[in-house]
């Protein structure tokens, strides 16, 4: 006689309506094709799943906010891997951030006793890029947006932070003037694992060296260049780059 055994897997989509979360074809065209992590596709569709549930713009989520997502935390955990699942979030950050998938702000408001750091991610769309110009440029932003993260929002309401500097817990029509931001970019480590491979010890003293000899948006558009060209080999990368310096940019 056999026996039946319950599965303890998924038991299936349900019946009815069921909330949906967008992600853009391209996605799947461009960005999919070229994920080889599962930490960076995991973090990535879960930034879609939390922006999806957002209302009113710009949507964006902070470290704060991924920090303490107990579902992410708990889908990066991988068996037979001893890292914590925080660095895997940070690594699958990274590289979404190399990739050029997500943007990275970091806003500092200083108050009288401390100051107040706090990393936001965007996805690299238009309206985005504006906001973050804006932010750059020294735009005002909407206290809403600060105040998605309650910790952030106790510590800014606990804070002297002056005149133009202020959120409010009770309404969300205030406005708060950065003191200053900074948008994140891939260092060349990274851009290298991402998009040719392990680092060695040799290539990390090139790397190195190159990275205090050249511009960062260089280093970025070489390696863009050479994805593009197909030819994923630092010797490539670095022949651009020298060919910049002597002949110019164009």
């Amino acid at each position: 006689m056999s026996t039946f055994t319950e599965s303890t897997g998924f038991t299936g989509f349900p019946t009815g309506k069921n909330p949906f979360v967008p992600i853009p074809e391209v996605f799947f065209t461009q960005l999919l094709p070229d994920i080889e992590d599962s930490a960076e596709l995991k973090v990535t569709l879960h930034i879609f799943y939390l922006l999806a549930k957002q209302r009113g713009n710009p949507r964006c989520v902070s470290d704060s906010d991924l920090l303490h997502d107990r579902l992410l935390l708990r889908s990066l955990k991988r068996r037979g891997d001893p890292r914590p699942a925080e660095e895997r979030l940070r690594l699958g950050l990274e590289q979404a951030v190399a990739r050029n998938t997500l943007l990275k702000v970091h806003l500092h408001l200083a108050g009288e006793n401390e100051d107040v750091l706090i990393g936001w991610y965007f996805f690299n769309t238009a309206r985005s890029r504006k906001v973050v110009a804006e932010l750059q440029g020294g735009e005002m932003i909407s206290a809403q947006v600060l105040t998605r993260d309650e910790q952030v929002e106790q510590k800014i309401n606990q804070m002297a932070v002056g005149a133009e500097v202020y959120a409010s817990s009770v309404g969300y029509n205030n406005t708060i003037r950065p003191m200053h931001v900074e948008v994140e970019r891939p260092n060349i480590f990274v851009l290298y694992e991402q998009n040719i491979g392990l680092l060695s010890p040799m290539i990390a003293d090139e790397l190195k060296d190159a990275a205090d000899h050249y511009p960062q948006d260089w280093i970025e558009a070489a390696f863009r260049e050479a994805v593009e060209q197909n030819k994923r080999k630092w010797s490539y990368i670095r022949a651009i780059l020298r060919r910049w310096e002597t002949e110019g940019r164009q």
